[in-house]
């Protein structure tokens, strides 16, 4: 019986970097599940890995076609950007787990769509100041950066992850990343425990 193991945190907390070392580093072969968004590309992010970079007239048509099992929209700085999780041929829970990463929000949706023994969370923390300073220090690699965005993000997450909808969705187990390598050995035998 195939799991989605899913990734989620507030930005900045390391959630990417987490996630390319689990799939690095994983012996057992975790499948990657590659969400959908309409927001354009970041600085060195590459369509088909970080995520699938769509536009809105190709959301609507597999919208029409009933393949979005979930899908969330941001009031950004830039105006409305998607994001969302297509039923497509990466998805086989009969044979293959996968590693993916994503928000809260979609994490219950996908529960719900595909049952609660299938999802399991992998919740990454950190201090909120050294979180601040990442995004920070990332913002301003961006060509050019849109600091009105990144404190739109961080505020947002204070909703997002708010201590009763950690609850309410189930997430009782959480990973620090103050130290990378502790993190990622901790993830990594929770994930074989569940295998």
């Amino acid at each position: 019986m195939g799991r989605i193991f899913y990734i989620m945190g507030k930005s900045s907390t390391g959630k990417d970097t987490v996630y390319k070392r689990l799939l690095e580093s994983e012996e057992g072969g975790l499948r990657t599940l590659v969400m959908y968004t309409t927001r354009p590309a970041r600085e060195g992010e590459r369509d088909g890995v970080e995520y699938n970079f769509v536009d809105e007239t190709q959301m609507k048509r597999l919208e029409a076609a009933g393949r979005i099992i979930e899908r969330r929209s941001y009031h950004t700085v830039h105006g409305i950007w998607h994001y969302f999780t297509v039923k497509d041929e990466q998805i086989d829970l009969d044979k293959y787990d996968y590693l993916v990463i994503g928000t809260l929000e979609s994490y219950g949706r996908m529960r719900t769509y595909f049952g609660r023994d299938k999802l399991i969370p992998l919740l990454i923390e950190m201090d909120d100041g050294v979180r601040l300073q990442r995004a920070l220090d990332r913002e301003k690699l961006q060509t050019p950066p849109c600091y009105p965005e990144l404190c739109r993000r961080y505020l947002a997450d204070e909703a997002d992850f708010a201590e009763e909808k950690l609850a309410e969705a189930g997430v009782e187990k959480s990973f620090r990343n103050d130290d990378l390598e502790r993190c990622i050995l901790e993830i990594r035998q929770y994930i074989k425990d569940w295998r």
